[in-house]
């Protein structure tokens, strides 16, 4: 029997959670919801959480997203975003919708594919996480069982970034994903963003990954 266990709370976002939601309920509701960007769903063994993301969580999302284009841009990187698309394996009973996802290292793998199956194919190289209320389900230990190597995760203004090791997250000063970067100078970015116009934010942004080489190529 499906219980509620905490009613929706008016802070940053709004969050349900479930306990004991079956597999087939999940699969139902990512179904009913495909074409729609919320609410968004996280599973993990029968702990269901159903979130509605607020404003400062798709800003933040969006310009960490951005980021990462503009720099696999600059760096003439072949890179494959999938925004949201739920990383699931039935499996292992978990599912999780990212703030927005990358192919980089695995981007041939993953071409011209449009239905994910991680029993399949790689998870994604590098996931984006905006966490600006708590979370009722927590999603690292849920990424790090589907493998998914690099979280960038936004959290009080701070981008952190997180590889994956023995299978727990650890803290990174740069990214391996996009070696070279790293998250002290995202973070600065992402907050001057919030006080810049977009035209000047994204001169300053393109000086500077121009200004920095990638390891691999000195």
């Amino acid at each position: 029997m499906t219980t509620v266990l905490n009613p929706p709370q008016r802070t940053a976002e709004e969050r349900f959670l479930l306990r004991n939601v079956t597999w087939e309920t999940y699969e139902q509701l990512l179904k009913n919801y495909e074409s729609l960007s919320a609410p968004r769903f996280t599973y993990d063994q029968g702990d269901l959480e159903i979130m509605s993301p607020s404003i400062p969580h798709e800003a933040a999302s969006d310009i960490l997203r951005l980021l990462v284009n503009i720099i696999c841009e600059e760096r003439e990187l072949d890179v494959r975003g999938l925004g949201s698309t739920t990383h699931k394996r039935a499996d292992l009973l978990k599912g999780v919708e990212p703030d927005g996802c990358f192919y980089i290292q695995n981007v041939d793998v993953i071409r011209g594919v449009e239905d994910l199956d991680l029993t399949i194919h790689p998870p994604a190289d590098l996931v984006i996480e905006a966490d600006i209320s708590r979370q009722s389900v927590p999603r690292f230990p849920i990424y790090a069982a589907l493998g998914v190597p690099e979280i960038w995760q936004f959290e009080n203004g701070e981008v952190r970034f997180f590889g994956l090791h023995e299978g727990q997250y650890v803290l990174l000063g740069s990214s391996a994903a996009l070696p070279g970067i790293p998250s002290d100078v995202v973070t600065l970015f992402v907050n001057k963003s919030g006080a810049m116009k977009r035209p000047q934010w994204l001169l300053e942004v393109r000086e500077w990954i121009r200004s920095v080489d990638p390891p691999q190529s000195r």
